[in-house]
């Protein structure tokens, strides 16, 4: 008698997919935050700063934005978002996968601290 292989079950399936697309998810996000600063390369050393005359406090210089932080910090947020709202737990990847967005969130918005 021969014994058939054991197919995987449609839990077992869609569990592999979420952790793909979890994986990819990541990846994307550390990829697009790494880029930027491997492409920008060493920082030169600051030139010494002179003392400028007081500017009044109104016409302070506005904060530089980063676009691409931003866009990544709304994906990460939807993500965060869907998956809150996930009618199944899929045996606490689920709860794992928001722990890693909630990480990435956080390094996200430390670049942008950093970077101002």
């Amino acid at each position: 008698m021969r014994l058939r292989p054991s197919r995987k079950s449609d839990e077992e399936e869609d569990m592999q997919k979420i952790g793909v697309l979890t994986l990819l998810m990541m990846a994307t996000v550390l990829f697009m935050l790494a880029f930027p600063a491997i492409a920008a390369g060493p920082n030169p050393p600051a030139p010494p700063v002179v003392a400028a005359p007081a500017v009044p406090a109104a016409s302070a210089p506005t904060p530089e934005r980063h676009p691409h932080i931003d866009e990544a910090l709304e994906h990460m947020q939807a993500a965060k978002h869907e998956l809150e709202i996930a009618a199944h737990d899929f045996k606490g990847h689920r709860v794992k996968s928001l722990e890693h967005l909630n990480q990435a969130i956080g390094e996200a918005e430390m670049c942008l601290k950093v970077g101002d």
